[in-house]
């Protein structure tokens, strides 16, 4: 059977697919199966990070149970197939929300972890920093607890090690409160953003979300979008989005945006048209976002793509500047960047984050064919190398398209995580492309 994720732009063949709904199924799974193992969730990465050739694939979904939720010590433990909107179910009625997630609530808690994400929360930075515990199964079958003073290096590990040394089958998350949060939106000057997000957003503290747009075809003019504490009245009554809309007038705009002349001025006055609305919310309801408000009709012809760069504070004016003559010089398709902040993370081994950092999150749109990856391939590495100039990272959640000496010069931790997956797992039975890719032979 074939395996594939959101993109369609990752077909694996694997031997055969289960899906446990317990850590002891999984441990099942790991001691009978012989040959390799590779495990997804919502499939959400987009180069193959869930799936091997002629793998079992395990697929987590159905892991989907709170094992343990405490109101009063602001914590709930999971099983790592659950969907952070599950999450919010159960606890917003209690009055809390969750601490650090993704924009969008479909992903599920254990993909999270591999990939250690993050979201707009203001100086939260990476999921790592509001995890307790995991549960992992090892690639010998043993169960055990991770924490950051138990088994600590499987710890720093798992977390952002995109299943490579070991399954995630518990997960414990610190939680927040639900607030109610006000939207500000300001257009900001590309050479003082840096300045003015650390005054009047990192240090206010009642700022909860934020992030900037970039916009086609300079990206040079930022539009900062705030969610701050407040008391003033809801404008929007409902404490989470609804499950299952229909999104036909947002796939119109995007499909509009990309395809059409003058799609730019049709998404400039689409995004004032619904920015300059006064908008008070749940902080619930802006975090359980569906990422189906994203999905275009169809991915048969063209699809949709992310990439990350993460850049040390300092040089955001640089980075920003040559990237957008990248972008301009080539027809890549970036509908938007979208800019976030990230504190420092000390915890994960292949940390993204080693310093403060600016996240530079990258949305396109490509043709589904070979050409079309070729070319995209060609300017990712002209990024991937600027972002290295300036003393920053890439995510590795997407696409492939990095070569191995620039993972090892954006990843020098890797080799420290070689050593460590040898250990645990000699015969090399956890894979999927990213690992297949770049630490074969490490």
């Amino acid at each position: 059977m074939t395996i594939n994720d959101v993109t369609r732009l990752n077909p694996v063949s694997v031997a055969r697919q289960v899906q446990p709904s317990s850590a002891d199924e999984v441990q099942k799974a790991v001691k009978t199966w012989p040959g390799a193992l590779s495990v997804g969730g919502g499939r959400f990465s987009m180069g193959g990070q869930i799936a091997a050739p002629d793998s079992l694939h395990i697929d987590m979904r159905a892991l989907s149970g709170v094992v343990a939720y405490s109101p009063e010590n602001r914590f709930i433990r999971v099983q790592a197939g659950i969907t952070w909107r599950a999450i919010q179910d159960r606890i917003d009625q209690h009055g809390q929300s969750v601490k650090i997630m993704q924009s969008y609530s479909n992903f599920t808690v254990g993909g999270s972890v591999s990939v250690n994400c993050h979201g707009r929360y203001v100086g939260r930075g990476a999921l790592v920093n509001s995890l307790r515990a995991l549960q992992l199964v090892l690639p010998d079958g043993e169960v055990v607890e991770a924490t950051r003073e138990r088994n600590a290096e499987l710890f720093r590990a798992a977390i952002g090690g995109y299943g490579g040394v070991g399954i995630v089958t518990e997960v414990e998350l610190d939680l927040d409160d639900n607030t109610r949060i006000e939207r500000m939106v300001k257009s900001v000057s590309l050479q003082d953003y840096p300045a003015w997000f650390r005054q009047e957003v990192l240090r206010n503290e009642a700022a909860v979300l934020h992030n900037a747009d970039l916009s086609p075809p300079y990206f040079d003019a930022p539009t900062a979008i705030s969610w701050l504490r407040t008391e003033k009245p809801l404008t929007e009554l409902r404490r989470l989005v609804p499950r299952g809309l229909r999104y036909s007038q947002e796939q119109n705009v995007i499909w509009a945006v990309s395809e059409l002349p003058g799609g730019g001025a049709i998404r400039s006055a689409v995004e004032k048209s619904l920015l300059q609305k006064p908008a008070v919310v749940w902080r619930n309801f802006e975090a359980s976002m569906d990422n189906a408000s994203l999905e275009p009709r169809t991915r048969s012809v063209s699809t949709f793509v992310l990439q990350e760069y993460f850049i040390p504070v300092a040089n955001f004016l640089p980075f920003v500047r040559q990237m957008a003559a990248i972008l301009r010089g080539r027809e890549t398709g970036v509908l938007n960047v979208s800019i976030r902040h990230a504190p420092a993370d000390m915890t994960s081994m292949l940390t993204w984050a080693p310093t403060e950092v600016f996240c530079f999150v990258l949305y396109y749109k490509q043709r589904v064919t070979e050409s079309a990856s070729r070319a995209v391939e060609v300017w990712t590495r002209e990024l991937v190398d600027l972002a290295l100039r300036n003393g920053g990272r890439y995510y590795l959640p997407y696409r492939l398209h990095a070569t191995r000496d620039q993972f090892v010069r954006a990843y020098p931790e890797s080799a420290q995580f070689a050593l460590l997956k040898k250990k645990l797992d000699p015969g090399n039975r956890l894979r999927n492309l990213l690992w297949d890719r770049y630490l074969q032979g490490a």
